[in-house]
């Protein structure tokens, strides 16, 4: 997903390490129970291995979840937080249940297939749907390749995660919140939450994409990372 904004941060001159979750790419799913804290920690074994001690952080969706995660855990290794489609606050009960519903759907093959296809597009936005056919189809390749265990282990740990609004509350780090304004996930209001709560924080809006805005319009959060990571002279790891 941050293949081609990563490449073109690099071409710019910033350090940039991008990181397989467990259970996806090269990266074992492990048998440690559901937790975005077990993310978090895996992130700090990883930042240990390429001798990172500080990072700016930028994690989209379950990416941003998982940096929440880990400003509660590590929180002197942030130098920074960009954080994509990601509100502060836990799910609802409801919205949990809806979650653990597709865990235990997507582990059974006749439902995956319509399950897929029926949330799927929602991931990305309307003019991605309507203008940029092939994006969507990616997605959808991606998701049907993934494992399924891994599938319902992610939405497990993302149904599981506490609320984190007096995590970024006392986050005295520069902070970044990007949103598509056709985000179908997280809505206009709780991305602007996001950049409240977080004392340094700026909200910057991308047009025409959804939740995945890293794959739908990778020129715009491109520039908008750099130009963060640029102001305050870190790089991107």
């Amino acid at each position: 997903m941050w293949r081609e904004p990563a490449d073109a941060l690099r071409a710019r001159g910033h350090s940039v390490l991008a990181v397989d979750q467990r259970g996806f790419g090269t990266t074992a799913l492990g048998t440690a129970d559901p937790s975005l804290d077990v993310v978090a920690d895996d992130l700090a074994r990883t930042l240990d291995d390429n001798g990172v001690d500080r990072a700016v952080l930028v994690g989209s969706s379950m990416g941003g979840y998982t940096a929440m995660a880990f400003l509660r855990r590590h929180p002197d290794r942030v130098a920074g937080l960009a954080l994509l489609a990601a509100r502060a606050t836990a799910d609802s009960p409801e919205a949990a249940a809806r979650r653990h519903r597709f865990a235990d759907l997507v582990q059974q093959e006749e439902p995956r297939r319509q399950l897929l296809a029926q949330t799927t597009p929602m991931l990305v936005g309307a003019t991605t749907r309507a203008t940029r056919p092939e994006v969507l189809a990616r997605v959808l390749a991606d998701v049907e390749a993934a494992d399924p265990a891994a599938l319902a282990w992610a939405q497990r740990a993302i149904a599981a995660r506490p609320d984190s609004t007096d995590v970024l509350r006392t986050a005295r780090v520069p902070a970044l919140v990007i949103a598509g304004t056709e985000d179908e996930l997280v809505a206009a209001p709780e991305s602007r939450h996001v950049a409240d709560t977080l004392p340094y924080g700026r909200l910057v809006t991308v047009p025409d994409a959804g939740h995945l805005p890293p794959l739908e319009t990778p020129g715009a959060v491109t520039d908008a990372l750099h130009a963060f990571l640029t102001e305050i002279g870190a790089p991107a790891w």
